[in-house]
């Protein structure tokens, strides 16, 4: 093959993977702005509607490093066509779901698939392309990253509000359909296949265990409030925690035995690394808290049509990319992680402020009074998404870069699903179980003050826990030079790359 050839073959190659990760990461976002939409087209409960979102978060999270692993053993491109065919037809059912139960089901496949093709992409990037041009091309994935976060929304809001076909909510999952199948046809044509010299061994049994653990603790939280919150809740949450300590018992084993755990638990004897999967924990229950009952507040509390909510939330989207820019390149070089903790204490400042807006305007607040309070906080989380992999990583071996990064990318979302399992006590918990129609703004509003102050104190823990974190921020380089090991790692990506894939989700 010439040159030429190959040139053009490896950067269709990298636009495949790219669209690939543009298509989850808008699947994530677009949900959100259709929720009121989705309840009231096949009558899905609230403790739904946070199944339908957590469902898909829960499955990816708990899939991400086995997904890795399965491509370093099994081959990435194999592995990434399997994902991206498996993504493209649970999008197709979400799309004909009839019932919540249904697309609660398809969702938790959508999350499932996402976790086989997303762990690939980054490691098929590392594989095609040589060192001296991954930082140019780890730059253009960011870009798309960013993209695809802030026009999640926005395109989840002009598909709902046009109503295509009379298809309502549909179109939203219904578009990934052309575009997964392009994306499976040329991704076998022009997807080099390549595999990890020494791939590590799966660890099914930590996956089943870890699952069961969380399933125990976060089921019970989200349909505890609906069914009254029953004895068997509080025993499945108790006996969360013995599940977790057999969970840790086996990965020691699992270590013993073959050194293929599905977490390294020798991390985190690393100061700063095991207080970084804690403030990654917290964060992502602070957005998970905040990002659904936002778009409930909206859509239901005040009324607002899928497309005026959607657009709300463009100045935060705005700021949060402004903010992270700024973070990496000139503040956190020069300040280390005092720039992190402002960040957490600006985003709960505009947390503050938003409180105080929706507690005196009630239901005749407007979106230019909401504007103050979003770019405030947008500008401490784009602080914080940006640099803080690195933080995290800073002091971690090189030889773990990999299974580190993958972890972390796990916590956060594991993080954003208990988040919006807390939704059940932070937001509904403040309602009457049967709210008048008349009486549905006020009710919501107060319930959404409620769930603030919930996110104003994560976010104050997540300021005190960055004390643990390095003073000052390594190089970048430093730690993305160790792609190799992250490529290979189980985790599917390097530390540089997983930053932007594991936080962007989220800025919805």
């Amino acid at each position: 093959m010439g040159t030429a050839a190959a040139e053009r073959r490896r950067w269709i190659a990298l636009t495949i993977v790219m669209v690939a990760s543009f298509m989850d990461l808008v699947d994530v976002t677009i949900v959100n702005i259709a929720i009121p939409s989705i309840q009231q087209d096949i009558g899905a409960s609230f403790s739904a509607v946070q199944w339908v979102t957590g469902g898909y978060a829960l499955a990816f999270a708990i899939g991400l490093i086995t997904g890795g692993r399965l491509g370093d053993i099994h081959g990435r491109k194999r592995v990434f066509l399997i994902g991206i065919g498996g993504f493209t037809l649970a999008s197709a059912l979400c799309g004909l779901a009839s019932s919540p139960e249904m697309l609660i089901a398809t969702r938790v496949l959508q999350g499932g698939t996402a976790a086989l093709m997303v762990p690939q992409v980054l490691s098929i990037i590392h594989a095609t392309f040589p060192a001296e041009e991954r930082g140019k091309v780890f730059g253009l994935f960011g870009a798309v990253v960013g993209l695809g976060a802030v026009s999640g929304p926005m395109i989840g809001a002009l598909l709902t509000e046009w109503d295509l076909f009379g298809l309502a909510w549909r179109p939203i999952f219904l578009i990934n359909l052309p575009v997964g199948i392009a994306g499976l046809l040329l991704g076998r044509r022009f997807i080099d296949e390549s595999k990890a010299d020494q791939a590590l061994k799966l660890d099914l049994v930590g996956v089943a265990l870890a699952s069961l653990g969380l399933l125990m603790l976060i089921y019970p939280l989200t349909h505890g409030r609906e069914a009254g919150w029953p004895l068997w809740g509080y025993l499945s949450m108790a006996g969360s925690l013995p599940v977790f300590a057999l969970f840790v018992a086996y990965e020691k084993v699992k270590t013993r035995r073959d050194g293929s755990p599905l977490v390294e638990l020798a991390l985190f004897r690393v100061k700063s690394f095991a207080a970084g999967i804690c403030v990654q924990l917290a964060f992502g229950v602070a957005l998970g808290i905040y990002f659904l009952v936002w778009t409930l507040y909206m859509q239901i509390g005040l009324g607002w049509s899928p497309l005026k909510a959607g657009a709300t939330g463009i100045p935060f989207s705005i700021a949060v990319s402004t903010a992270a820019g700024l973070s990496v390149q000139k503040l956190v070089p020069r300040f280390g992680r005092k720039v992190l903790q402002t960040g957490a204490l600006v985003m709960a400042a505009g947390v503050l402020v938003y409180i105080w807006e929706a507690d005196r305007y009630g239901t005749t607040i407007t979106a230019w009074q909401m504007a103050l309070p979003l770019v405030v906080m947008g500008l401490g989380m784009g602080l914080i998404v940006a640099p803080i992999t690195d933080a995290v990583l800073a002091e971690v071996p090189r030889e773990h870069a990999g299974s580190a990064s993958g972890l972390i990318n796990t916590v956060q979302q594991v993080g954003n699903a208990l988040g919006l399992g807390l939704v059940s006590v932070a937001f509904f918990g403040a309602m009457d179980d049967v709210v008048a129609p008349e009486a549905v703004g006020t009710a919501f509003g107060g319930a959404f003050v409620h769930a603030m102050w919930w996110v104003a104190g994560v976010l104050l823990a997540v300021f005190l826990l960055m004390f643990a974190l390095p003073r000052r921020r390594k190089a970048l380089g430093a730690v993305a030079g160790s792609g190799g090991a992250a490529g290979s790692g189980g985790a599917g990506g390097s530390a540089d790359g997983s930053t932007a894939e594991q936080q962007a989700p989220v800025v919805a």
